[in-house]
């Protein structure tokens, strides 16, 4: 519990663990349809990012190593990009957009909890190299001080995803809410951040990225066509994306699976960029 690392990573996994506990607190007890204002949603987010960024990009022993603000190119040996101050921004984006693209997963049974559930199995392992002076120098990656840590907590997440998914799976008898996924979000997100791998969230958490991203193409073309022809029109059946397939008949299981296995791909193919440099 001294540990650096663990500590960042439960002040991020409870943070929003209670921004979601407040919003679905408001939707299931107090019956108020919206819950928490999304303002009020995405203030907490940009707060947590800013708190995580700050206490990297300022801290003494990062600066000293002149990894403060940077971050690790996947594919290329020993590169990493400088981002200065912008990269408290960039913590502030990943933070907010990663724990907001789980909760917008979290659509079908078990799809969220079964995705968690192969990211952080390969983010255990990215953390236990990574931590470790010679595997991280052998695969010419930063090495971090005390984050095998995170392999750990990243192992405990797995395990408590699996145990959940044993209840969430078709037909749920338990469901996450705006707690678990906001929670679960920001800690996949604050582990990529805190071993300097934000970049691989784009493979790793591929599918949340897809998610997120069919969401915000779907209101966009919308907003467009109707301002522009009077209708709006829609590029997916709907959205998320997960909703799209669903629509086009694929059973809910279907769904879920097949996602499960591209997250495993992705998951893999992640993997396999620490030796392709």
């Amino acid at each position: 519990m001294s540990n650096f690392y663990i500590q960042l990573i439960l002040l991020a996994t409870f943070w929003m663990g209670l921004v979601g506990f407040i919003d679905d607190y408001l939707k299931v007890v107090k019956k108020m349809k919206k819950g928490l204002i999304a303002r009020y949603k995405l203030a907490g987010q940009i707060l947590l990012g800013l708190i995580l960024g700050g206490v990297l990009y300022f801290n003494p022993e990062y600066v000293l190593k002149g990894y403060n603000a940077s971050t690790s190119v996947p594919f290329f040996k020993n590169l990493e990009i400088q981002f200065g101050i912008l990269y408290i921004p960039i913590v502030v984006f990943v933070m907010t957009g990663f724990s907001n693209a789980v909760n917008l997963t979290d659509g079908l049974d078990g799809l969220a909890a079964g995705l968690i559930a192969v990211a952080m199995l390969a983010f255990a392992g990215m953390s236990y190299v990574t931590g470790n002076v010679v595997y991280s120098d052998y695969l010419n990656i930063i090495y971090l001080p005390g984050s095998g840590e995170l392999t750990v907590y990243c192992l405990t997440i797995v395990g408590a995803a699996m145990g959940f998914l044993w209840y969430n799976t078709h037909p749920a008898e338990v469901f996450m809410g705006d707690t678990g996924s906001l929670a679960l979000g920001s800690s996949l997100g604050a582990v990529a951040v805190l071993i300097k791998k934000e970049l691989l969230l784009l493979l790793i958490g591929g599918i949340f990225v897809a998610e997120t991203l069919s969401v915000i193409i779907q209101t966009s073309y919308f907003k467009y066509t109707r301002k522009k022809y009077g209708e709006g029109k829609r590029v997916f059946k709907m959205a998320p994306l997960h909703h799209h397939f669903e629509l086009k008949g694929w059973p809910e299981t279907k769904v879920v699976v097949r996602f499960w296995i591209v997250g495993i791909l992705l998951a893999l193919l992640t993997l396999t960029t620490f030796k392709v440099r």
